[in-house]
C-alpha cells in the first residue's frame, strides 16, 4: 500500500509536477529549507548541500527529489530565485 502522496506545484504556468509520497516530500522540504535559513546558494550549491545532509538516511534519488520539492517551494512562494548572476536561492520573507 502506497503512503500518502502529495501534488507538488511547478512555477511555470500550464506545467504540472509530480505526485511524490508526502513524507520524503516533507524530508526534503525539512532540509532545503533549513539550507537556505543559513545563506543564499546557487542551485548547484544547494543540491550538494541537500546531497551531503540526507544521502545516508534517504532512500530514493536526492537530487530528483531535490529538484521537484524546490520547483513546488518556488511555486508555493516560499523561496525564490534572487535573479543575480550567478542566479541564487533563497528564502522568500525569511
Amino acid at each position: 500500500m502506497k503512503g500518502e502522496q502529495i501534488q507538488t506545484l511547478h512555477p511555470l504556468p500550464g506545467k504540472t509536477n509530480k505526485r511524490i509520497a508526502l513524507e520524503k516530500y516533507e524530508a526534503i522540504k525539512e532540509q532545503i529549507l533549513s539550507i537556505l535559513s543559513q545563506s543564499e546558494l546557487t542551485h548547484t550549491e544547494l543540491m550538494e548541500q541537500l546531497y551531503a545532509n540526507v544521502k545516508d538516511n534517504f532512500e530514493g534519488g536526492v537530487q530528483w527529489y531535490g529538484e521537484t520539492v524546490k520547483l513546488d517551494l518556488e511555486a508555493r512562494k516560499v523561496i525564490e530565485r534572487t535573479g543575480t548572476k550567478p542566479e541564487k536561492y533563497r528564502l522568500q520573507n525569511p
